[in-house]
């Protein structure tokens, strides 16, 4: 079998995502109306759509959506990629929405919110919130792959968040990510005074063998699944005993400002999965301490916010730029390091 003929038979491949037996007794109806009435969250049009790309099957053969239903039909519904491990249902929750159009989505996302259903967080998620917004729009089906989240930020982490209303903009975003051409920058603050103004980290990430939570970097060539990441840094304000400093990322690892300016002895303030929520650096006195304490509480979480994002707009061609205030949390932590003079609590 050559290469062609099995890309083909992979096209065709289909995936059940849902599957219904009509009721003993149930009264013959059009199978477009019985879908809509089984599943409130999908349009008529979409299910006649479905039904006209031949993805809705009574009883393992094809049928059209004037098909009326009898008892006992088993009806499918098939679609070329596999379904999600985790339905994504539209939940009324607040996002900031910085900018919006036909093919994209820009989210302001907030700290705390996660991100994506998953163990654990099943609803609730910012793709249950997207999906509320848009369910209205029939051409937007949340559960689809082939849609949505370009990229990722994690739980506690704020910022700017890309999503694709549409396959072909999530193609050439996804692409652009990939060729390292989106321009994204974060604000974190770090422990310590960062040695230099900047500079850059190129450090390979994956897990941890000692705690599959965590990430860590691995000398080139060390570990086979480790993945190349760089970062690179620049310090916008320095404190007593910790830095302000922009984080240009290069690549897109997961945790990667975390592990990497960790790697460089710069934990992440008050980031608790890599010991950030320690006093690291500063002075032994019980003042000290509960000044830090009290900065913990005034942002409980790691002090890091993706606060721009360039791309190139899938359809126009243009390239965009946002940029996005810090959130509350992190300006209040940031002035209340201003303010700290190390005499006055020594």
């Amino acid at each position: 079998m050559d290469l062609q003929t099995e890309e083909l038979e992979e096209e065709s491949t289909l995936f059940e995502h849902h599957h219904f037996v009509v009721e003993k007794g149930h009264s013959m109806i059009r199978i477009d109306k019985y879908l809509v009435n089984v599943m409130p969250n999908v349009s008529r049009n979409r299910i006649q759509d479905a039904a006209d790309a031949k993805s809705i099957l009574v009883n393992g053969t094809a049928v059209k959506s004037s098909y009326k239903v009898k008892p006992l039909d088993e009806i499918s519904i098939m679609l070329n990629y596999p379904p999600s491990q985790f339905e994504i249902i539209p939940q009324n929750i607040p996002i900031n929405i910085v900018y919006e159009d036909d093919d994209i989505l820009l989210v302001n996302k907030q700290p705390g919110l996660v991100v994506h259903p998953g163990f654990g967080n099943f609803e609730g998620t910012l793709l249950n919130a997207v999906a509320w917004h848009l369910k209205d729009n029939p051409n937007f089906d949340a559960n689809d792959p082939r849609i949505g989240l370009v990229h990722r930020i994690d739980k506690d982490t704020s910022g700017l968040l890309l999503l694709a209303k549409n396959e072909e903009a999530k193609t050439s975003l996804g692409k652009q990510f990939f060729d390292k051409t989106t321009k994204r920058c974060y604000n974190a603050l770090v422990w310590g005074n960062v040695k230099d103004d900047e500079g850059t980290i190129d450090g390979d990430l994956a897990r941890d063998p000692r705690d599959r939570m965590l990430f860590t970097v691995f000398p080139n060539g060390e570990n086979p699944n480790a993945k190349h990441a760089v970062t690179h840094y620049k310090v916008l304000e320095r404190f007593a005993y910790v830095t302000l400093v922009e984080c240009r990322l290069e690549t897109g690892r997961t945790h990667q400002i975390r592990v990497h300016m960790k790697h460089i002895g710069n934990t992440l303030f008050n980031d608790e999965r890599y010991g950030g929520n320690e006093v690291l650096k500063g002075v032994r006195t019980a003042k000290y301490k509960q000044f830090i304490q009290n900065c913990f509480e005034l942002c409980p979480r790691q002090a890091l916010h993706a606060k721009t994002l360039g791309f190139t707009h899938p359809r126009t061609g243009e390239f965009m730029f946002f940029d996005s205030e810090l959130p509350s949390d992190v300006q209040s932590l940031i002035e209340k390091w201003r303010r700290y003079a190390p005499d006055s609590i020594v």
